[in-house]
């Protein structure tokens, strides 16, 4: 017969951490006495980051003193209290190995049900000051598990737990956590997790998308960098021009997706070689690829290709990559841009009129005016080709539109106006623009009834961080990291714009992102989760604790890698 141990709660807290703030209710301390459990929570308890832990899926958390008895002698710990790994519940049994998701159990007045491992996260690491534990807890399958309340009611240390049903499919938490952290999964175990309606619906989502995903395909190409010769440049708007890209020795380009973007680095100063990406605005020939730059205020790489780069210059570039590419598919397409968001659908509009492709197409596209309507006629060409297009125009410049131009309106896209646009709700939409305009135009979409997996977007600023449980701070402009400048490789965030040599005084590349205030996603930090998962563009690294499962190739994990030569990331 199982029992609860212990009863913990905790209120959440401001914690430093690595010069930073946390807010978290990971501190939990035994109480005497019975507590009432109700849906969200135990009375007297709180969690700091609702995104990831708390709710009614995650009420209560338990663990086992069986797993405190084999952390303690894995890592010679005999300081571990009762409380100590976050938990709400200390029990003695329920070993990960042996409950099953959908399993419900009483315990004193209150009834309920298990829906999933515990998250891992770094905070249970910063609690028992063991950084790896995150990953621990995942490799050695102990990860615990939380429960939802069934029945409130008051339960306190010493009530006995009772198994009052088990869950279909029978498949354990120790399972469960596997099957989402570590690799060769068994899909018989995959289609078993899809058919256990307790399993928390973020975690549903996380296996229904690695069931349908496909193979990682290899891309075609070279690694690093290489150097090709600037054809042409060809003024597309007074602000945008098309800077057509052939190989020296007139060997063949690799095929590029229709979509994908290339990084092209420039040595513009004596300082460090400026690395930037662009999308292909058009699909390649066998010889020739060719990107459109707008040149932005400020923009240290764009006014220098705008007023410096000539034909027959030498530049060195990326293979082509990215994941925000047309897909093979009958359904009706949508391509939505904004000013210079519009080269990578583009290049698919063009994939589309060269196959004569039957799938009814949408081109809705957003620019200041007639005089900066970059790839106007080439766009207007390219759908006449196609047996089944529709052409949208919006100029947010008042206009006067000509007789013959029924398809330009002024002013933005807006809900009611994309629902008049007749758009079938089982279409695959691709969008690439400011990130306002993404958000909005996304918002439309999913409004509309299109589903949020049917919605594709590129976005070329730095992506929003996630740090989860961070005070939030007012953000600040990426810069070089303080201190003395260090002789070590150099690294190069492509998107923020940041070269800067390596210091062994940072733990890993996602260490010296933060120390120069880049925008960064993560949260196990110990090369479990995968959130930091980032495209190494060019270099080598090394991890100094190893991942668990191997991100794709031409990918790495930030949280827990340095490099072994100068790195170029896709950040």
């Amino acid at each position: 017969m199982a029992t609860l141990l212990s009863l913990n709660v905790g209120m959440p807290k401001d914690v430093s951490w690595r010069g930073r703030t946390v807010h978290t209710g990971a501190w939990k301390s035994p109480v005497d006495g019975p507590r009432m459990v109700r849906r969200l929570n135990i009375e007297g308890d709180g969690q700091g980051d609702l995104a990831g832990h708390g709710g009614e899926i995650r009420a209560v958390l338990v663990y086992q003193l069986q797993s405190y008895q084999y952390w303690q002698k894995q890592l010679g710990r005999d300081d571990l209290t009762l409380g100590s790994f976050g938990e709400n519940f200390t029990v003695d049994g329920l070993p990960d190995d042996e409950v099953c998701i959908g399993d419900r159990y009483r315990i004193g007045e209150a009834e309920f049900e298990v829906t999933q491992p515990r998250v891992t996260c770094y905070r249970v690491g910063m609690r028992l000051g063991e950084p790896a534990m995150a990953s621990l807890l995942v490799a050695h399958r102990r990860p615990g598990f939380y429960l939802r309340v069934i029945t409130e009611g008051h339960v306190q240390a010493g009530d006995e737990i009772t198994l009052a049903r088990k869950g279909p499919e029978e498949l354990s938490v120790a399972d469960t956590d596997a099957l989402l952290y570590l690799p060769d999964r068994d899909p018989a175990k995959l289609r078993k997790a899809l058919n256990v309606p307790a399993l928390s619906p973020g975690w549903q989502q996380s296996f229904r998308e690695l069931a349908a995903a496909p193979q990682p395909r290899q891309e075609p190409g070279w690694p690093g960098f290489k150097t090709l010769r600037v054809a042409r440049i060809v003024p597309e708007t007074p602000t945008v021009s098309s800077i057509y890209l052939d190989t020296t020795d007139g060997t063949p380009l690799p095929e590029a997706r229709p979509g994908q973007y290339l990084s092209i680095r420039l040595a513009i100063s004596d300082a460090a070689p400026a690395v930037r990406s662009y999308s292909l605005s058009c699909m390649p020939t066998a010889t020739t690829y060719r990107i459109s730059v707008k040149d932005e205020p400020h923009g240290q790489v764009s006014s220098y290709i705008h007023a410096t780069l000539r034909p027959g210059d030498l530049v060195d570039i990326t293979s082509p990559r990215g994941t925000f590419v047309l897909e093979e598919s009958t359904r009706p397409v949508v391509l939505i841009s904004a000013g210079i968001g519009a080269t990578p659908v583009l290049a698919m509009l063009h994939q589309l009129a060269a196959t004569r492709d039957p799938r009814p197409v949408w081109w809705i596209h957003t620019a200041h005016d007639r005089a900066h309507h970059a790839f106007a006629d080439e766009a207007h060409t390219l759908l006449a080709q196609l047996p089944h297009a529709h052409e949208h125009i919006y100029y947010t410049a008042e206009t006067t539109p000509q007789r013959d131009e029924f398809h330009i309106a002024q002013g933005r896209p807006t809900a009611q106006s994309l629902m008049a646009l007749g758009i079938p709700t089982d279409a695959d939409a691709y969008l690439c623009g400011p990130p306002a305009f993404m958000d909005d135009l996304g918002g439309f979409l999913r409004d509309h009834g299109l589903r949020p997996e049917q919605i594709h977007t590129e976005q070329f600023s730095a992506l929003p961080a996630i740090n989860p449980g961070l005070t939030l701070t007012a953000a600040i402009r990426p810069h070089q990291p303080p201190g003395p400048t260090d002789t070590g490789p150099l690294i190069t965030f492509a998107r923020s714009g940041i070269t800067t040599a390596w210091s062994p005084a940072h733990a890993s590349l996602l260490d010296l992102a933060e120390a120069c205030d880049i925008p960064t996603r993560w949260s196990c930090r110990t090369g479990v989760c995968h959130t930091c998962i980032t495209h190494l563009v060019a270099g080598d690294i090394t991890y100094t604790t190893p991942p668990l499962e191997l991100s794709e190739p031409g990918t790495i994990l930030i949280c827990c890698s340095q490099p072994t030569t100068e790195v170029v990331l896709d950040l």
